[in-house]
């Protein structure tokens, strides 16, 4: 008998459980898939009531889809705002490691997502080409098999060179992938044919892409002179151009993202700066943050690794013309490739949305030229007479850095 009562409280206990499961087998999976990923308690609880309040038809999926787990940020920002704790240790702490997590969300993403072969690129996928020293052409795949048939390329919307020219030629192909990334190959062009009546060449297939994201800063050596100035202030007025001398510093490379700054005496790391320089008689004010510091002890100077956190759109179109005119031909080929594939990306992402937009092939030099032709009245009338300044002031050698000017 009491075998038997045993046996149905425990049958009864079962069946609770399991139904208690079910019902919470959301939640559970949720907190244990929370737990598998690092997240503490506390913030796993927290996750779980802004899944609710976002209507997440699955919860679970905040921790793998980048859509949901953007909308349940925006979320825990919208309403940190609203309440005034936007700034708090707490808030920021987890908005940073959400942020954390969301980039190796995209980065796993990246991973799957790789292009193994040329082969499994579709047709009418856009392409730009460089032929050494003909420069940057455009193209598209025609039809992808055992060889890959893409149309002649052409420059600004015209065939400059026949296909049976191109026959032989070993070629860099340039690419974005739709909803993966940039990717770069080098091949060789193996005949020329007509396809669907329009005139093509033929590539060889290859397994030898190198997948990259958005194009970094392009550098370029140089040889300026410039003016440093440390900043102490918590709260960097971006509008400041200072017409007393700074600190003579020599900038040994420039891009639009930051600089090699080379100074007499020892540097110091992560200090925030402001400089000041010419480039072809216009102003160019840079602020950021000294990354890193080479010493060199025998001749007593230091290279500052200068980290550009903000410049003016039109002074970096002045350092950007300035760069790509200085640069050899074969990296300004490659810096157009790169360019005109972020132009496509940008084509398609409006096409996405339903937006239009003209296009016109452009070489970045041509599109920064007329970007810059319309920055004269704005240096003139925001900068003129610290530009008068520094024109008639005579830059003398390197100075050493005192321990006051380090001062953070």
């Amino acid at each position: 008998m009491h075998l038997i009562v045993f046996f149905v409280v425990t049958t009864l206990v079962i069946l609770a459980l399991g139904k208690l499961y079910s019902l919470n087998k959301v939640r559970i999976d949720f907190f244990f898939r929370g737990t598998d990923e690092g997240f503490s308690s506390s913030e796993i609880n927290l996750l779980w009531k802004v899944s609710e309040e976002c209507h997440l038809e699955e919860p679970v999926s905040l921790y793998y889809s980048l859509p949901s787990l953007s909308r349940c940020i925006s979320h825990i920002k919208s309403k940190a705002e609203d309440e005034g704790d936007i700034n708090s240790s707490k808030t920021q702490a987890m908005l940073s490691k959400l942020y954390e997590y969301r980039n190796k969300i995209e980065k796993d993403a990246d991973k799957k997502r790789g292009l193994e072969s040329t082969r499994a690129l579709a047709d009418h996928q856009k392409l730009r080409i460089i032929l050494p020293g003909k420069g940057v052409f455009s193209s598209e795949i025609m039809n992808n098999g055992k060889v890959m048939t893409i149309k002649v390329p052409t420059q600004k919307g015209q065939i400059t060179i026949d296909g049976k020219h191109w026959i032989g030629e070993s070629i860099s192909v340039y690419l974005w992938r739709s909803g993966d990334a940039r990717y770069v190959f080098d091949t060789k062009v193996t005949g020329e044919c007509l396809f669907l009546g329009k005139p093509c060449i033929t590539l060889e297939q290859t397994t030898h892409l190198v997948r990259t994201q958005k194009r970094n800063a392009i550098r370029a050596k140089c040889h300026i002179i410039a003016n440093l100035y440390i900043l102490k202030d918590n709260v960097i007025n971006y509008n400041e151009i200072s017409t007393k001398p700074g600190l003579k510093c020599l900038l040994e490379d420039i891009s639009e993202n930051g600089a090699m700054i080379r100074i007499g005496g020892k540097g110091v790391a992560n200090i925030q700066i402001r400089l000041q320089y010419q480039l072809d008689s216009r102003l160019v004010v840079m602020f950021g943050v000294v990354r890193t510091v080479e010493y060199n002890a025998e001749l007593k100077q230091s290279r500052l690794h200068f980290e550009c956190v903000h410049i003016e759109p039109v002074m970096k179109n002045i350092v950007l013309s300035y760069v790509f005119n200085i640069l050899p031909e074969k990296e300004k080929e490659i810096y157009a490739a790169l360019s005109l594939t972020d132009t496509d990306e940008k084509d398609e992402n409006e096409a996405q949305t339903g937006e239009t937009a003209e296009q016109s092939i452009q070489t970045p030099a041509e599109r920064v030229g007329e970007q810059i032709a319309d920055t004269d009245d704005y240096l003139n009338s925001k900068a003129n007479q610290t530009a008068e300044v520094l024109e008639s002031q005579e830059l003398p050698q390197l100075e050493e850095l005192s321990d006051d000017d380090l001062m953070e």
